[in-house]
C-alpha cells in the first residue's frame, strides 16, 4: 500500500485533501491522471449498464434533498454505527470492529457503545436563525426512488426496468482509512432495477446482475483469484435488504467489499408510498428493487493495486486500455534535432484528435518509456532517424515492450485497432 500511495501522489493520481493546511481525514483530491482514470471507470460502467441496454435510463439527482426523504427511508433511525471512545486517548472506533475490550491505539479503557449517525448534517437557508437542517446524501439511491413516478410518467419504459446514476455521497465515517478505501466523501455508481414482486423473478435478476458485475471486473483486467462473492449473514444485512451479496477484492489489507448486489424488496417505494401501475394490464403494486451499488473510488483503488507490477528496474501499471489515463505517448528520439522534434509534434497534434496523447522529450528514451509504463500508458511512439527517411515510426507496447514499425499514414487506424 505504501508503494501505491507513493505512486499516486508522485505521478498525480491522488493527493491528500487540503494538504497544505494539514489535510482533513477521509477526504482526497484526484490529480490530472487520477481524474482521467476515474472518469474512464465511470464511462465504461455507463456504457455497459446504460447505453448497451434497452431497459435502463439514467438520472442525476440532487445531493441535498428534503430531510423527509431520509426520515421515510429509515436512514435517520437505522443509518448508524455503534461507537466506542477511549477514555485515555479519546480516539473513537466502531464497536463491531474491536476484538478486545481495550483501545487498539493505547490499550486504554473503552466507553460503552453509543449510536453514531453516519449522515452528515448540513443547514440550508439565507437567514442564520431560519436555516433548515437536512443532510448531505448518505447514498445516491434515494434520488432514484423519489423520482420513480416522474421517470415512469415522462418515459415509455415499463417494468422490468432500471435507473442508473453516478454521483457523490457522504458518510461521517468514524475511522476512515486504508487510503481511499474508507472515505467521508466518495462516489457511487448504482443501478436500481425495478421488478414485479415475485421471488422467482427476484432470484433470476439477482443472480443475473451478480454474474454480470463479476464478469465486468474480470473483463477489465481484475485477476479472477482476487475476486469473490460473499453473501451477508442475516445479522449484518442493511435494514432495507432481504438479501445482499458483496463483491470483494483481496487487497493488501484483506478481503474488502467494493460493490454490493442487494434485494431491497419494496422497502423504499412503499416507504415513499410510490405505486406502479402497468399501462397495459392496469395491474398496480409496489415494485421490488434489485440494486447494484459500486464504489468508484474503491474500484479505482483496486484497479491500481491489481495492475501494479515490478519487473526488474521498471514499475508497470498493466491497466486495461479502456481505463488507462493516457493512451499514447509521442517522443522524438533526440531533442536536439529540430526536424525530428517538429515531426514528433505534428504526429502528437494529429493523434490528440483521437486519443488522450502526451508528448515528452525529457531525458533518454529508456527513461521516457519507463515513465509511461509507471502510469499505464499502453503505447509509446518514437520518431527516429529512419522516420525522417521513410515516414515510419516505432510503436512500443507497454506490457511486452515489443516494437512494430508503422507508417505515419496508417498510424491512427493501427492504434484504433490496438486500443479497441
Amino acid at each position: 500500500m505504501s508503494k501505491i500511495f507513493s505512486l499516486c501522489k508522485r505521478r498525480g493520481f491522488i493527493y491528500p485533501g487540503s494538504e497544505i493546511y494539514g489535510g482533513l481525514t477521509g477526504f482526497w483530491d484526484y490529480g490530472p491522471l487520477g481524474v482521467e482514470l476515474k472518469n474512464n471507470i465511470k464511462k465504461v460502467w455507463w456504457q455497459t449498464m446504460v447505453y448497451e441496454r434497452e431497459d435502463v435510463v439514467g438520472i442525476d439527482a440532487a445531493i441535498i434533498m428534503n430531510p423527509k426523504v431520509w426520515q421515510a427511508s429509515g436512514h435517520t433511525e437505522a443509518f448508524t454505527d455503534p461507537l466506542v471512545e477511549c477514555k485515555n486517548c479519546h480516539h473513537r472506533f466502531r464497536a463491531d470492529k474491536i476484538e478486545t475490550n481495550n483501545c487498539p491505539d493505547c490499550q486504554g479503557e473503552l466507553t460503552e457503545p453509543k449510536k453514531f449517525n453516519l449522515l452528515t448534517e448540513v443547514y440550508v437557508g439565507t437567514v442564520e436563525e431560519a436555516k433548515k437542517k437536512t443532510y448531505l446524501r448518505g447514498e445516491i439511491t434515494q434520488g432514484v426512488f423519489i423520482n420513480f413516478k416522474n421517470i415512469v410518467d415522462s418515459t415509455r419504459i415499463r417494468i422490468p426496468f432500471g435507473v442508473a446514476q453516478i454521483g457523490k455521497a457522504f458518510r461521517n465515517e468514524i475511522t476512515p482509512g486504508n487510503f481511499t478505501y474508507r472515505s467521508r466523501e466518495f462516489e457511487q455508481m448504482e443501478l436500481e432495477f425495478f421488478i414485479e414482486p415475485d421471488e422467482k423473478e427476484a432470484d433470476k435478476w439477482f443472480n443475473y446482475f451478480l454474474n454480470l458485475r463479476l464478469d465486468w471486473y474480470k473483463r477489465l483486467g481484475i485477476r479472477e483469484n482476487k475476486l469473490r462473492a460473499r453473501e451477508h449473514r442475516e445479522d449484518e444485512r442493511a435494514h432495507y435488504a432481504r438479501k445482499a451479496v458483496d463483491i470483494e477484492y483481496e487487497a493488501p489489507f484483506g478481503w474488502s467489499e467494493f460493490e454490493g448486489i442487494h434485494h431491497r424488496g419494496d422497502w423504499d417505494l412503499s416507504r415513499h408510498n410510490l405505486r406502479y401501475q402497468d399501462k397495459l394490464t392496469q395491474k398496480e403494486y409496489f415494485p421490488w428493487v434489485i440494486e447494484i451499488s459500486g464504489g468508484v473510488d474503491r474500484a479505482m483503488l483496486f484497479f491500481l493495486i491489481d495492475s501494479y507490477y515490478e519487473e526488474k528496474e521498471r514499475v508497470i501499471l498493466k491497466l486495461n486500455h479502456k481505463l488507462a489515463p493516457v493512451k499514447i505517448a509521442v517522443f522524438p528520439l533526440v531533442r536536439n534535432k529540430e526536424e525530428m522534434v517538429k515531426k514528433a509534434k505534428r504526429i502528437y497534434q494529429e493523434l490528440k484528435k483521437y486519443f488522450l496523447t502526451t508528448f515528452d522529450d525529457r531525458g533518454n528514451i529508456g527513461k521516457r518509456y519507463f515513465s509511461q509504463d509507471e502510469i499505464g500508458t499502453p503505447y509509446c511512439i518514437t520518431v527516429d532517424y529512419q522516420s525522417l527517411e521513410d515516414d515510419s515510426v516505432t510503436v512500443r507496447e507497454r506490457d511486452t515492450t515489443s516494437q512494430a514499425r508503422v507508417s505515419v499514414s496508417h498510424l491512427v487506424n493501427y492504434l484504433k485497432v490496438a486500443l479497441s
